[in-house]
């Protein structure tokens, strides 16, 4: 398994909790959208996909690129969501939707999207959250290994 962590990055934060996923995961790279391309990612591979909040939802990049995979063009992908947002009451959920888009695509999501958390609209992360990001790049290999494990896939 390969691991793909492709990202939308206006002020660099999504961009580091990006690189801090990657980190923690063996053969990884990140990607950004612009570079993205369906066929990067195979059956079997994890699709992790991250966007800045913008106007309440993704950016209108990783909105395209996952419409441009088709309905089936992630089938047999692994994959999980993150986003990057101020810690308000109300704040959007760029990562929802951006599950919402991976299963549209066909891929098999293996974590609840995730939100890591800035300090105003420019940044920077909040303190702990590349850490936080790294320590989630451990479940979602946990997650990948149980589901392969349960459908006998090595």
């Amino acid at each position: 398994m390969k691991a793909v962590i492709m990202y939308d990055s206006a002020y660099g934060n999504t961009k580091s909790v990006a690189e801090a996923i990657a980190a923690g995961l063996e053969n990884s790279r990140t990607v950004p959208v612009s570079q993205f391309r369906s066929n990067d990612v195979s059956v079997g591979d994890l699709l992790v996909v991250g966007s800045p909040i913008n106007g309440w939802r993704p950016t209108e990049a990783v909105t395209k690129a996952l419409a441009a995979a088709g309905p089936d063009g992630l089938a047999g992908v692994l994959a999980a969501a993150f986003d990057t947002r101020v810690k308000l009451f109300i704040h959007g959920d760029a990562a929802k939707k951006i599950s919402h888009g991976l299963q549209k695509a066909g891929a098999t999501i293996v974590a609840q999207p995730m939100p890591f958390y800035v300090k105003g609209t420019e940044g920077p992360l909040l303190e702990g959250e590349i850490k936080r990001a790294f320590s989630w790049s451990h479940e979602l290999a946990a997650s990948v290994k149980a589901l392969s494990s349960r459908k006998g896939i090595s």
